[in-house]
């Protein structure tokens, strides 16, 4: 079993990635801004700011996987938090060297392609704070596309992820947006954390971006 640091382990994806990785016995810790407040199922929780290096080489040092499920509220803070928060997991795990954990990383779909050379944040119509936040994620991702000394995976999901049931099926994918059969790109909450867990049991995407959806 996994040593696994979660951090943003109060949000949304964040608990649900906490309650999958435990219900597998992994050794999970909620990484939170504040640990009172935690009303999660980790084994243990921490105090950490992602956007201290310091602090993410402290919380990182002898797990096996770092997950960083951030996110910014809205488009501002998005825009604010995502890329720095890139920069600041990568630094921080460059501390730590050879002895530095996986980093898996939630991602957005706003860079997914939904043709050749058209990605979903070039839809007509996207209201601003929403294309903050895709924008966000895909400077995320280009800048972590630069990074080849840390072991880092982004996923990102579907056009439509929010609460659902665990069904544990779920398809994959690289650069261009899924659908399911019926044609709509969407991944539940807990089967999106379902396809995380998996990527830490079993590795296939280090170094790169991948996708998932309901199938």
């Amino acid at each position: 079993m996994a040593s696994i640091a979660v951090i943003g382990a109060n949000g949304s994806i964040g608990s649900a990635v906490v309650t999958e990785a435990a219900a597998r016995g992994h050794d999970v810790t909620a990484v939170v801004r504040d640990p009172a407040r935690y009303r999660g199922g980790a084994a243990s929780v921490e105090r950490g700011d992602v956007l201290d290096p310091a602090d993410v080489a402290r919380v990182a040092r002898g797990r096996d996987v770092l997950v960083s499920a951030v996110g910014g509220g809205d488009g501002p803070g998005h825009a604010a938090l995502i890329e720095p928060a890139a920069r600041s997991l990568v630094e921080g795990l460059r501390a730590l060297g050879d002895a530095a954990p996986r980093l898996v990383v939630v991602g957005g779909a706003g860079s997914l392609e939904t043709a050749p050379g058209v990605r979903v944040w070039d839809a007509p119509g996207l209201p601003e704070p929403i294309l903050q936040i895709m924008h966000a994620h895909g400077a995320a991702l280009d800048y972590f596309r630069t990074v080849s000394d840390v072991r880092w995976t982004v996923l990102s999901p579907s056009a439509e992820i929010g609460p659902g049931e665990r069904t544990g099926r779920y398809r994959t994918g690289l650069e261009q947006l899924l659908s399911d059969a019926g044609g709509r790109s969407r991944i539940s909450v807990p089967d999106y954390a379902v396809a995380l867990v998996d990527e830490i049991e079993q590795p296939e995407h280090i170094g790169e971006r991948f996708t998932c959806c309901a199938t």
